[in-house]
């Protein structure tokens, strides 16, 4: 700021240096810096699949070492949070494949000259609940992930049932 002598009063109008305000600009929202594209990004990051890959395997050997109850049970934790988003990150790659495949059959079918056909958001579930199925047929886990759920739909059941302090 301008240095002024506090022996004179203050104009009424004083001259103030503007001083240009910083734009925060966040990449995610801003057209600057591209459209997002999960396929290129996958591609682009790809390396840090096998670094996790190692974090992994370094995490479990330090797991068999570890003789501290506290630790041990961090290094679990640990361990159990990297399989789930591996887990998580195969299961949306799967579904980004499946949904590839499906618009590719649509060009092909325009390109036939046949009028293309979109999927309703329940028509998809369905696929999926299929596909997982399918799946649980080949691994040989249809009947406990079946009986899991039916269990889960009598305990709803029971919530919804009114208490029997009311009748």
């Amino acid at each position: 700021p301008l240095e002024m002598s506090a022996k004179k009063p203050v104009p009424f109008l004083r001259q103030v240096v503007s001083v240009r305000k910083k734009v925060h600009r966040d990449p995610r929202f801003d057209d600057l810096s591209g459209e997002y594209k999960p396929e290129i990004f996958m591609k682009t990051y790809s390396f840090l699949d096998s670094i996790k890959q190692k974090e992994k395997e370094m995490v479990q050997k330090q797991l068999k070492k570890c003789r501290n109850t506290e630790q041990k049970k961090k290094l679990q934790q640990l361990l159990n949070r990297m399989t789930q988003q591996e887990r998580a990150q195969k299961k949306q790659q799967e579904l980004r494949e499946r949904e590839l495949s499906l618009k590719k059959q649509q060009r092909e079918l325009a390109k036939q000259g046949k009028k293309p056909f979109f999927l309703k958001k329940s028509e998809k579930r369905k696929l999926e609940l299929a596909a997982k199925y399918a799946e649980l047929k080949r691994s040989g886990k249809v009947e406990s992930f079946l009986s899991k759920k039916r269990k889960r739909n009598a305990i709803k059941d029971k919530r919804r049932l009114p208490s029997q302090k009311n009748l």
